[in-house]
Order: structure tokens, then C-alpha cells, then sequence
């Protein structure tokens, strides 16, 4: 896109990664995150989503005169939405400039015109302290827009389309930021697949190894956003069930994962352990026998960042790329297609992987650093999770101890600060007696265990998470294995 010349408040079409251009507008970033290095670029939030970043200046171009052509080569409902979202926008904003122009006629006659004052953003935080002087601002930062400065005072910033809470949530949510110079791992990409109106699948060839709870939804988004993907499973008794299921909706049958890695050019897998990884990789016709010098392969799995740096050996060894890409959800986030995905490793395999990222989450990240730091930070966000899971079950149980309605609390709990569509659904569950796995109990052990063995690794305590640690194995000791994660309830009452 050409360089064009831009200002905060500015409408713009900006294109990230290889991703369709997408409406929004420039804005100021927050005052502690850093413009990337040597580049000229602005900072831009998006219309319809929750997503902000740094976009260079050569993939923007301004909203009005190139609004019919990116309407012509962009569909979709969701596309379709952002381009609504702009037009309310332009419509309240005309309204409020033509209120106050009329205001202004009728008290300003016979006197010259008072020089116009800028709009003040919600997430404009240097207009609230009096901005910058021209002095300080740069031919690379955005200056105050001609058509945001025709209304005097305060108005309240634009409310993000996507959720009701979007507005009032951290500006610094799933953004793109820069390694700091202490070397510390930081978010180097946030790329959401709320602008997936409609994805341009990949034309590489996809494998899949893995068809649990959360594999098999990701191979169906796959599939139904029309990616060619090769699908292996390594328990016998679910091969011909669940691979019959996908090659009627397109998919093709690998005998082995050397033989899926061959055919493809770019492999995923996820599977349920550590020693689970290892062996689809190291074993017999595994995944090492089938990598050549360019092949990807993207390890999806929650383990331990030994077991990631250890594969990223062997796989770069032979000349592949290697990418680590957990993901934070459950069986149902899987099969809609709004999992979480945190990546490291090989940027390019990142990269290349963004339309299957975008067919199987809502949002993606990228952590900066080394292959591992994907892993470290899932272990943590599942460390929360499971504790919180336990915490929920105990409150549950000392309700009825001391003679407290179950839903009661359940219904005060999801009126207070920590109500969520987690905490709803698995209590509900837990209440209705119904523990059909959306993320296995034994899994979120493993996690907790693998998280409280990496906090030893740094001399780190987390005596939250080994005292939940024993209530999950309790549960798994009453044969809750495989049951939800929410069955942990269960080592309470028995």
C-alpha cells in the first residue's frame, strides 16, 4: 500500500500480516508501549473487534477514497459489521459536529470564530493531560486530525462492536508489543481472528496428528474453511470412527505420521502428555522419519519447555522449521473455532500457519524468545484455571455444609466481579450432575503438575497450586480421570 500522510482520528484501511485490509482508526497508543524500532507506523484500532496494533504506514490507506474498492474484494458477515460500525461511527459523529455547529451560530455572531479544540478519546490519554507540544511529535507520529478538532469538549470514545464489555477493558489487551531491551519474553503479536470474514485458506498442504477433544474440532474448522488437510490419530480404537468422519467432509487418511509429514508441508499435532509428544516424534514411523530440510511442524500439545526444546532440536536438526502453538480453550471453544493460541519459535512457520490460526481460534498470539516460552505461559494460564476450577468446587460444597443454597451462590457469584461464562457453564454442570468432558480432569492435573515443576525449576513457590494439585489427584483417585475437569467437586464430597 502506499505511504500516505496520517492523523489521530483518521479513518484508514490497514492491512496486518496476511490478513484482508480491515477498517479502523488511528489513535494515541498508550503512554509505556513503545513505537516498534526503525519503522513508521501508526497505531490503529480496529472496527468490530477488540484488536489494536502498530501497522506500518505503507499497509494503510485512507477509509473514504478507497471504501468500494476494499468493499469489492472483502465479504463476509464480520467484514460486513466493521464496515456498519464505521458508518454509526460517521453518523454520530456528523450529528455532534452538527449540533455544535448550530450552537456555536447562534452564540458567536459578530465575533471570530474560537480556534477549534480536539476531540478528547477515551484512549487518548495525552489529550487528557494537555498532549504533546508540536516540537516533540515526529513525521512518524500521528498528529491531530483537521476532522476530529471541530468539536469543542468531551465526548465519550467509540464502544468496540464485539462485546458489551470491549469498551471499558484495557487498551493494552492482545496488542503488539516489542521486546523490551532487558531481553524479557514479551507479546510480539496479537492477530485476532474476529477480521476472518473471510478466510483465504492456505495453499499448503496440512497435516493433522491427533484427533482428541480438542484435534478434532480443529481439524473440522479446518476442513470448513477449505484447507486440504492429511489426518492421523494414534489411538486404534478411535482411527476409523473419527478419520471415516473427516475424509466424508474432505479430509485424507495418513497410515502413519512420517507418512502425514511427507505428504504436507506443514504438520500439526496435539496430544495429551509429554511422553505422548516424544513418541509421535522419536518412535517407530514417527514424525522425524518424515521431516526434510523446509517442512513445518507446529506442536500444539500443553507440555513442559523441556520436552519443547528438546523437539525443536531434533525437528530443526533435520532441516525443519519448528513452531510450539498451545492452545487455551475446551472441547466446545475448539469446535467453534474461538480457541487461543500462543505461539514461539519460528516466526515464518507463524506466519505461514495464519490462516489455519484463524479457522481454529478467535485470537493468536506470538511470544518473543525462545521455543519454550509458548509452553511456559500456557502451564501458568492453566495453573489459574485449574486452581480456580478447585476454589469454585470447595465454595460450592462449604454452601451446602453450612446449609447454603448451591445456586444461590451460583447465582450471587455470577453477579459479582468474577462472573464469567466459565464459572456459569461449570457450575451449572456441577449442579445438574453433569461431567461429560469438555477438558479432561486428568489433563488439568498434568498441567498443575508440569506448572508446579517449572516453578521448582526457578526457586519459585506456588502452594496455591499444590494444594489444588492434591484435590485433582484425589479426584482421579475416585476414577474422575476422564470425566470434566469440573468433577474435581467430586474429591469434596466424598
Amino acid at each position: 500500500m502506499a505511504t500516505v500522510h496520517l492523523r489521530i482520528g483518521d479513518l484508514v484501511w490497514g492491512k496486518l500480516g496476511r490478513y484482508p485490509p480491515w477498517p479502523g482508526k488511528v489513535v494515541s497508543p498508550p503512554k509505556d508501549l513503545k513505537k516498534p524500532r526503525g519503522k513508521k507506523c501508526f497505531f490503529v484500532k480496529f472496527f468490530g473487534t477488540e484488536d489494536h496494533a502498530w501497522i506500518k504506514v505503507e499497509q494503510l490507506k485512507p477509509y473514504h477514497p478507497h471504501k468500494e474498492e476494499m468493499i469489492k474484494i472483502n465479504k463476509g458477515k464480520r467484514f460486513q459489521q466493521a464496515v456498519d460500525a464505521v458508518e454509526e461511527y460517521l453518523k454520530k459523529a456528523k450529528g455532534k459536529d452538527q449540533t455544535h455547529s448550530d450552537d456555536k451560530s447562534k452564540s458567536d455572531k459578530g465575533r471570530k470564530a474560537a480556534k477549534p479544540m480536539k476531540i478528547i478519546e477515551e484512549d487518548d490519554e495525552d489529550a487528557f493531560k494537555g498532549g504533546s507540544s508540536d516540537k516533540e511529535q515526529t513525521d512518524s507520529d500521528p498528529e491531530p486530525s483537521s476532522v476530529q478538532r471541530l468539536v469543542a469538549g468531551t465526548v465519550s470514545g467509540f464502544k468496540w462492536e464485539s462485546s458489551p464489555a470491549s469498551s471499558m477493558e484495557p487498551i493494552t489487551k492482545r496488542l503488539k508489543i516489542i521486546e523490551e531491551d532487558t531481553g524479557s519474553t514479551s507479546i510480539q503479536a496479537a492477530d485476532s481472528t474476529a477480521i476472518n470474514g473471510s478466510i483465504t485458506p492456505t495453499d499448503k498442504r496440512i497435516g493433522f496428528l491427533g484427533l482428541g477433544l480438542m484435534g478434532s474440532g480443529v481439524v473440522s474448522n479446518l476442513l470448513k474453511m477449505g484447507h486440504v488437510v492429511t489426518v492421523w490419530n494414534r489411538t486404534a480404537e478411535k482411527v476409523q470412527s473419527k478419520c471415516d468422519l473427516f475424509i466424508q467432509e474432505g479430509a485424507r487418511l495418513g497410515r502413519t505420521p512420517a507418512e502425514v509429514v511427507s505428504m504436507c508441508d506443514i504438520t500439526f499435532s496435539c496430544v495429551s502428555d509429554p511422553k505422548a509428544a516424544r513418541d509421535l516424534v522419536l518412535g517407530p514411523s514417527g514424525v522425524l522419519q518424515g521431516i526434510r530440510p523446509g517442512k513445518c511442524y507446529v506442536e500444539m500439545s500443553t507440555v513442559d519447555p523441556e520436552t519443547i526444546t528438546e523437539l525443536a532440536q531434533v525437528i530443526t536438526s533435520r532441516g525443519g522449521r519448528f513452531l510450539e502453538a498451545p492452545v487455551s480453550g475446551s472441547q466446545q471453544l475448539s469446535n467453534d473455532g474461538m480457541l487461543v493460541i500462543v505461539a514461539a519459535g519460528d516466526r515464518s512457520v507463524y506466519e505461514d500457519c495464519s490462516s489455519c490460526f484463524q479457522a481454529m481460534g478467535k485470537t493468536s498470539f506470538f511470544i518473543a524468545g525462545e521455543a519454550g516460552n509458548a509452553a511456559r505461559m500456557m502451564l501458568i494460564l492453566n495453573m489459574v484455571q485449574g486452581s480456580f476450577m478447585a476454589t469454585i468446587a470447595e465454595g460450592l460444597t462449604l454452601a451446602q455444609a453450612t446449609g447454603q443454597s448451591q445456586q444461590t451462590f451460583l447465582d450471587i457469584l455470577c453477579q459479582g466481579q468474577m462472573a464469567s461464562t466459565f464459572v456459569d457453564q461449570k457450575c451449572q454442570n456441577i449442579l445438574q450432575g453433569n461431567f461429560k468432558p469438555d477438558y479432561y480432569l486428568k489433563h488439568i492435573q498434568k498441567d498443575l503438575r508440569l506448572a508446579i515443576s517449572m516453578g521448582d525449576s526457578v526457586n519459585h513457590p506456588t502452594p496455591m497450586a499444590a494444594a489444588a494439585n492434591e484435590v485433582y489427584k484425589r479426584a482421579k483417585a475416585l476414577d474422575q480421570s476422564d470425566n470434566d475437569m469440573s468433577a474435581v467437586y467430586r474429591a469434596y464430597i466424598h
